[in-house]
């Protein structure tokens, strides 16, 4: 998602699935279908999409592993000061416009901006340890898991104990699942939301990086399979789950997830040129930005179709395509000004 190389090193398909996924991150942020097409008052067809969309965040991990494989298996220690400095100088600058910009615009008038901002400072203080991991928006948890996930991994090979990524990556996988989706059931004490941290993302850039470091491949036909078992197996689980009181939609990651994360991968990679498009590779560089950005855009047509009564497909409509264009509009805005650096790299 956020390692950047010239187009002619670049895969056309893997570069239209960064956009592809960060178009499912827009729409699963946004919410929909989740107000009609109900059945009993559930929204069925709105959970299902819900947990459809969670191939993406797993995607982009396995796509940075990837990418930074050479790098990190060459220069360890270089290549995580060099790669995750301006991560974390983004997450900072993100963080700080997430905490000062208000949410609710209608509270902000009838209230006032401290009230609004107050309440939500104070419910960030309820968990600090959960907070520090995410930032100044739930969003903003993929960078320093990200940047974790990539210490870990150098930091392995440096020491010369590279035979140990896959055990170690594993295990924080499995303890992560246990405080996490499966939490009822195992009753694992856990310091903060194991969605944040390095329980998820260290196996997922783990997998990229094995992936190019042993050069392994599978064809269209085989990466489909491995897709669709892998929505199977989590499709399954999230449904066993309600039994146990824990909500469909609450998963970002189950048994199945990495294997939707890597048929994703694998059916792009066996399909090089697809995307093949001078369009593609100039959004695609640009996915960073607009992901860091995007929440805040939701937030605002949120507060727009709200005050206008806009509701359902409507509603949807113009959450997702209008976060979706204006959070792209803003960034490539602002890669031709001073705070192209600021706000992205």
């Amino acid at each position: 998602m956020v390692f950047i190389m010239e187009n002619t090193n670049k895969i056309a398909s893997l570069e239209l699935g960064r956009l592809l996924a960060m178009f499912a991150i827009i729409a699963l942020h946004s919410q929909v279908f989740m107000t009609y097409l109900l059945m009993d008052d559930f929204p069925v067809f709105g959970n299902i999409f819900n947990q459809l969309t969670r191939f993406a965040v797993p995607f982009f991990f396995i796509l940075s592993g990837y990418f930074i494989q050479p790098k990190l298996t060459h220069t360890p220690l270089k290549t995580i000061q060099s790669y995750c400095a301006p991560l974390f100088k983004i997450w900072i600058v993100w963080s700080v416009l997430s905490l000062a910009l208000p949410f609710h615009w209608r509270k902000v008038a009838e209230n006032g901006y401290l009230a609004e901002r107050t309440g939500y400072w104070n419910w960030l203080t309820q968990n600090p340890l959960n907070a520090l991991f995410e930032g100044g928006m739930v969003h903003l948890w993929f960078i320093p898991a990200l940047i974790i996930a990539v210490s870990i991994i150098g930091l392995l090979i440096h020491f010369k104990k590279t035979t140990w990524l896959i055990p170690i990556a594993v295990i924080l996988y499995v303890y992560g699942l246990a405080g996490g989706s499966y939490q009822t059931l195992t009753e694992v004490w856990t310091p903060f939301f194991t969605r944040n941290g390095p329980f998820f993302s260290t196996l997922m850039v783990v997998i990229g990086f094995e992936l190019r470091r042993r050069e392994i491949t599978l064809s269209s036909t085989n990466a489909l399979i491995l897709l669709l078992v892998g929505f199977a197996i989590h499709f399954s689980e999230a449904y066993w789950l309600t039994q146990f009181d824990v909500p469909f939609n609450l998963h970002d990651f189950l048994i199945g997830t990495p294997l939707m994360g890597i048929g994703v991968f694998f059916l792009l990679l066996s399909k090089p040129q697809l995307g093949h498009h001078p369009i593609t590779f100039t959004l695609s560089k640009h996915v960073l930005g607009i992901y860091v950005c995007h929440l805040l855009f939701v937030v605002v047509f949120l507060n727009i179709t709200g005050m206008m009564g806009i509701t359902l497909a409507m509603r949807d409509f113009v959450i997702v395509f209008g976060t979706a264009t204006a959070s792209t509009l803003f960034v490539l805005i602002m890669d031709k000004t001073p705070f192209r650096q600021m706000l992205f790299r």
